[in-house]
């Protein structure tokens, strides 16, 4: 239980406690924020092992996050020298024992300065998102990679040079005004999206499905809801659309941790009152004149929670579809499209459109092409699955690509069976 536990206790605490931290040195002293709440963490793991977990592991790790910050500002010189100035507290100096805020109202306030801090136009998007991701939502160099399909040495440098940029322009924490949110409410979208399509489908851990980023990522957008200055309508639509995906979530894996396929999923496991969230939400974003991505998407998500196979769902799927597209063009959302399509006008229609695309490093574009080809050239079929098997990362997908190459062959001998 304690291998487990810690886990999850640094990927829902880490980056509360951080933020609080960082909030009272400044941004200068990012670096000293991580390394405390890191040595928390490690004493976590040292002691628990020891002396078994504590009956509130949340509580032991605020108290000495809150110690161990206490017992630096007494050791290191460069408190009453420097940040004594850029926390401005009162008597600091005459008082070294001071305060750190771990309650939950601080904490909110504390992220939400933070993400919009991190999240500074200073910095170009990739660089506010990849820093975000690690520094609020705790993710690592790999994690981090994956998500912008980059590498980890990219990405490190990638993150030091933000937080440099972050320094040499001496970006305050604090809460963020009507025009700086105006500003930088996309991307901090933008990278709850990414925490939240980490966790839906996973390829940093090898696992499909990783619910924990999920819900990290809707616990931060809760977060932006429950502000009156952040609670916009993509912000609504955003949370909607993941409600919706979360609602099927239970119904997406096996006992053994294979990917269960949309059709072939279990309603019953559906979550009902994720659902009726996600329809809560999606109607709160409608009001106002702008469009998002994430309106459109929530959208789709709504209509792949009505089971039934019907021709209304999926001309609203496709139209859907078509809008996103031309809002905001990815090769993944074209692919998506051409399987909403084979459900409206048919196959071979769809057949023309994927191989359009010719995304010849995606194991789902080959995986499509042989859904596509199945049923009237089963040769053509099998070759485009065989090479999204080689293409394929994980081994939920080599599963069930698998499964097509089989019933694929078996169809193949029982047609040589009876040809002879």
């Amino acid at each position: 239980m304690n291998q487990e536990l810690i886990p999850n206790l640094f990927r829902t605490e880490y980056q509360k406690i951080v933020s609080v931290l960082c909030n009272l040195f400044g941004i200068h002293h990012i670096e000293i924020a991580e390394d405390i709440v890191s040595d928390t963490f490690l004493a976590a793991s040292e002691t628990w092992a020891i002396n078994g977990i504590p009956e509130n592991p949340t509580a032991w790790l605020y108290t000495v996050a809150k110690n161990k910050t206490k017992n630096y500002f007494k050791r290191i010189d460069i408190f009453e020298k420097k940040i004594v100035t850029e926390i401005k507290y009162n008597s600091a100096i005459n008082n070294p024992e001071i305060e750190i805020d771990l309650s939950d109202q601080n904490i909110a306030d504390s992220q939400l300065a933070m993400i919009f801090t991190v999240c500074n136009p200073c910095n170009p998007d990739e660089a506010q998102i990849a820093l975000a991701l690690n520094l609020l939502c705790g993710f690592g160099i790999n994690e981090i990679a994956d998500a912008f399909l980059s590498n980890k040495e990219v990405i490190y440098k990638r993150i030091n040079r933000a937080k440099d940029k972050l320094k040499e322009e001496n970006i305050k924490i604090q809460n963020p005004n009507s025009v700086e949110i105006n500003d930088r409410i996309d991307t901090v979208l933008k990278t709850i999206y990414l925490l939240f399509s980490e966790g839906y489908y996973s390829t940093s851990q090898n696992s499909t499905l990783r619910k924990d980023l999920c819900a990290e990522a809707m616990r931060l957008t809760f977060l932006l809801i429950q502000n009156q200055s952040t609670n916009l309508p993509a912000t609504n639509a955003l949370m909607a659309l993941m409600c919706f995906h979360s609602s099927r979530f239970e119904a997406r894996t096996a006992e053994n941790g294979e990917i269960i396929l949309y059709e072939n999923q279990d309603e019953s496991l559906w979550n009902q009152e994720l659902i009726d969230k996600g329809t809560y939400f999606l109607s709160q974003s409608s009001s106002g004149n702008t469009l998002s991505k994430y309106h459109l998407e929530a959208g789709i998500a709504y209509w792949h929670t009505q089971k039934k196979d019907s021709d209304q769902k999926w001309q609203n799927i496709l139209e859907l579809y078509n809008n996103l597209i031309i809002l905001e063009y990815s090769p993944i959302v074209a692919l998506n499209r051409t399987y909403a399509l084979s459900k409206v006008k048919g196959k071979q229609v769809a057949i023309v459109e994927a191989e359009k695309l010719n995304l010849t490093d995606n194991h789902f574009y080959y995986s499509l092409l042989g859904n596509l080809y199945a049923g009237f050239d089963d040769k053509k079929a099998l070759q485009y699955f065989e090479t999204a098997f080689g293409l394929a990362k994980t081994i939920s997908d080599k599963n069930i690509i698998s499964k097509n190459i089989k019933l694929l062959n078996i169809s193949e001998i029982e047609k040589g069976n009876k040809l002879s």
